[in-house]
């Protein structure tokens, strides 16, 4: 910046009040700056500048799997806002691995970040790590939250299961609950809602016994604890299965298949399956699966709100709750 400086002809506070506002210089001197940036290429350095602040312009975002359309949506739409608001959002994935999201959070922390919004693993996740990071920056958490004190947005799983007990159990056989890795307290937190949503329409709750995994291969476990049921000659409790997420109930549909199972609804139908998120892939599967869906592009929205509320950047329009829930949506489709 100081050299950049004396090739401009300008001090360096003017050069730096430039590249914090464009516009808070005069009209000629921004001509100036922009020609020079033209013949020098110079840019600045973004994290160094940053490190110097008191307080940096960039927000950390930390996720278990970058891949996941869950969570690219979720990404895309907390990315969006962050610029809109002169912020960076620096997207991080911990891969499902609790070393790496350890790894992720000291990042952000060394990266001197405004605040973050974490998906954590929450069941193996490092608590100290993430309480040291939150003394210093406000912390939003989404999907499954790290404890009952956390903030957080997401989908109310009380509500959506609830939702879709109901019409399963309208519809014919009550639904049995196939379970998700426990690879954070979603998995908990949903068998929970499903067993109240039971007892609450008087049905008896029926748990799959599955085998105890941190995969994130939700597919993989899907399929693989299926077949192990389907060919075991005990079979599934009731002929609705009631699936954690959709990733697990893809699996548990191509299990079914290569029994030679006829996944729907109706008298010529052996398996009625059931998900829970709508994944963007679900209405494409075979057959389209019947799910809840969680409002992603809303979670991402009231996340980055509520962080810049707190960092005293936003609209007003959020109020600053420390735990919002979403009511999902139930979506037919011809899997149940």
């Amino acid at each position: 910046m100081e050299d950049f400086s004396e090739f401009v002809g300008l001090s360096r506070p003017t050069v730096s009040k430039y590249f914090s506002d464009p516009m808070s210089v005069r009209q000629k001197t921004r001509e100036t700056i922009e020609q020079a940036l033209k013949k020098s290429g110079f840019r600045p350095n973004m994290f160094a500048v940053n490190l110097n602040r008191r307080r940096s312009n960039i927000l950390g975002v930390i996720i278990p799997n970058s891949t996941d359309p869950f969570y690219m949506a979720l990404t895309r739409r907390i990315e969006m806002i962050a610029n809109e608001t002169g912020f960076l959002a620096f997207v991080l994935s911990s891969d499902g691995k609790a070393e790496m999201e350890d790894r992720a959070i000291k990042t952000l922390k060394s990266m001197n970040v405004a605040g973050a919004i974490i998906a954590p693993l929450g069941v193996e996740s490092h608590h100290a790590t993430l309480d040291e990071l939150g003394r210093s920056v406000p912390l939003i958490y989404v999907d499954s939250p790290l404890d009952e004190t956390s903030s957080f947005v997401g989908t109310n799983n009380r509500q959506s299961f609830n939702l879709i007990v109901d019409y399963l159990c309208r519809s014919g056989e009550p639904p049995c609950y196939f379970g998700m890795p426990h690879v954070n307290t979603n998995a908990l937190t949903r068998q929970t809602a499903y067993v109240e949503a039971m007892e609450q329409f008087r049905m008896v709750p029926e748990i799959v016994g599955l085998t105890d995994s941190k995969t994130w291969d939700f597919e993989r476990f899907g399929f693989e604890e299926a077949t192990r049921i389907l060919t075991s000659g005990e079979g599934f409790p009731t002929r609705t299965v009631l699936c954690a997420n959709d990733r697990v109930a893809f699996g548990v549909i191509a299990a079914a298949y290569q029994q030679g199972l006829k996944v729907g609804h109706g008298a010529n139908y052996d398996l009625r399956v059931a998900g829970h998120d709508d994944h963007p892939l679900s209405r494409y599967a075979c057959p389209p699966i019947t799910t809840v869906a969680q409002n992603y592009n809303e979670i991402g929205r009231l996340a980055i709100e509520l962080l810049l509320g707190r960092l005293g950047e936003g609209t007003g329009a959020v109020a600053p709750a420390d735990r919002i829930l979403l009511n999902a949506e139930l979506m037919l489709r011809t899997s149940a």
